[in-house]
């Protein structure tokens, strides 16, 4: 179970600031439960824990039982929250040195996120001789990034074993009736999952978009779905025990007391990833108007090495939220040697989780007395239900602290704006006044 601790931050809010937050995460909460606030078409998140369908559920698995032996990697093909979310919960439960894949279960494989020649070259010589497969997730099908990806491995997939049993081994997470990758998909004979129109792509990790991968990489989508429906009580709750509404709460309190930017930390390298699915809820959600707080994030004490100076000396417009780890599923011990050279013998009989939560309180302490407010979450294990707690509060506190910023957390108009650019730059048909004013810049 997920717990929350912010006492250490009390300190830096003045009384008066806290109550106001304390007030507007109400009127928030309100608004995000009751629907009233800007863009409550996309609330469908809300209560998707707890209405998972069984059916839905059983045709995921179905999925992973008839690939799990008869491929050896299925290329996942998205950008933003329809990649991040599958990959972050990939990441935090496969281990540091288990490439993404769990006993005899297939690699899992991501691209359509980026648009590098070498990194997609390199893609296609790796399965130029292997058995895969693919997910695609677009819900037109005409996003730049996704549609190159699907493409290219299309077209190899289907030179390796034809387009007739091509069919068999792509799976589309698309619209319900409409979009290029809808009407591909029905030509083609393509098995499909449906992307809700009413749940947007970074809030989409307990989706097909999220629960699929998930799955094909040999994991608990039960569990993480489980875990989630626990937190979705907790967070429907209009209370100052709801760790959603309270963590919306102290990180507002905070950037009105001038602290800007929020940096993520962790003490385990399998949550690396996790940082990245969170920064881009949280900076995709909150950055607009000239609002917003700055997502960061850090791996300890890997980081405390390079950025350690900055947050501990630094401009003093940051504060951290830790995720600590309370339990390890291996015990390393360490042992004593007899001339001491290293000067460890100190630490003789103690197992590093020990000396990793000692390093944990050490860093919380320093840059607290630095100036540096440190929230607190702590998880038992990283499991599938604990991961499914986390990722569905931080979904929760993102829509009430985005009302409380006063911008809808719901869309992305930014987000446009270099892509206008690039189809202009491109040559794309219908943009030819745009290209015209382009090169007259550049």
């Amino acid at each position: 179970m997920v717990s929350l601790d912010f006492k250490t931050v009390l300190g830096f809010v003045p009384r008066n600031v806290y109550e106001r937050a304390q007030s507007d995460a109400f009127k928030a909460f309100d608004m995000l439960h009751g629907a009233t606030g800007a863009g409550n078409g996309f609330l469908g998140w809300l209560d998707l824990p707890s209405q998972t369908d069984e059916s839905l559920i059983s045709r995921i698995e179905a999925v992973a039982r008839r690939w799990k032996n008869e491929v050896e990697a299925v290329v996942t093909i998205g950008i933003g929250g329809s990649y991040l979310g599958a990959k972050c919960v990939i990441e935090a439960l496969s281990g540091a040195f288990h490439s993404h894949v769990k006993g005899d279960f297939p690699h899992i494989l991501f691209a359509g996120h980026n648009l590098c020649e070498d990194y997609m070259g390199e893609l296609l010589e790796y399965l130029e001789n292997r058995d895969f497969a693919i997910v695609v997730v677009s819900k037109s099908g005409t996003t730049t990034e996704p549609a190159i990806a699907f493409r290219l491995l299309r077209a190899l997939l289907e030179r390796k074993i034809g387009v007739k049993a091509s069919a068999g081994r792509i799976v589309a997470i698309t619209d319900a009736s409409k979009g290029a990758l809808r009407m591909l998909s029905d030509e083609n004979g393509y098995q499909t999952f449906i992307v809700p129109d009413n749940v947007g792509g970074r809030y989409s990790v307990l989706t097909p978009v999220g629960l699929l991968p998930i799955a094909l990489a040999g994991f608990d989508i039960r569990a993480l779905v489980a875990g989630a429906s626990v937190m979705e009580k907790a967070c429907s709750e209009r209370s100052s025990l709801n760790p959603a509404l309270s963590y919306a709460l102290i990180r507002n309190a905070l950037y009105r007391t001038g602290k800007k930017i929020e940096i993520l930390v962790n003490y385990n390298p399998r949550l690396q990833y996790f940082s990245e699915w969170w920064k881009q809820l949280y900076g995709e959600s909150e950055g607009k108007d000239g609002k917003g707080i700055f997502p960061a994030s850090a791996s300890f004490t890997t980081d405390l090495h390079s950025m350690g100076q900055y947050i501990q000396d630094g401009e003093r417009t940051i504060f951290e939220t830790n995720i600590l780890v309370e339990e390890n599923v291996r015990q390393v011990t360490l042992g004593s040697e007899k001339n001491d050279g290293d000067g460890l013998n100190y630490l003789a009989g103690k197992r590093m989780g020990w000396i990793n939560s000692m390093a944990q309180l050490g860093t919380m302490l320093a840059h607290v007395e630095g100036g540096v407010p440190n929230i607190v979450f702590k998880i038992d294990r990283i499991d599938e239900c604990n991961i499914g707690e986390l990722v569905y509060l931080f979904e929760a506190a993102c829509g009430i602290s985005g009302y409380m910023l006063g911008v809808n957390p719901f869309d992305q108009p930014g987000v446009e704006a270099y892509k206008r650019n690039m189809f202009a730059l491109l040559g794309k048909p219908g943009y030819e006044e745009a290209s015209a004013i382009l090169k007259k810049k550049i």
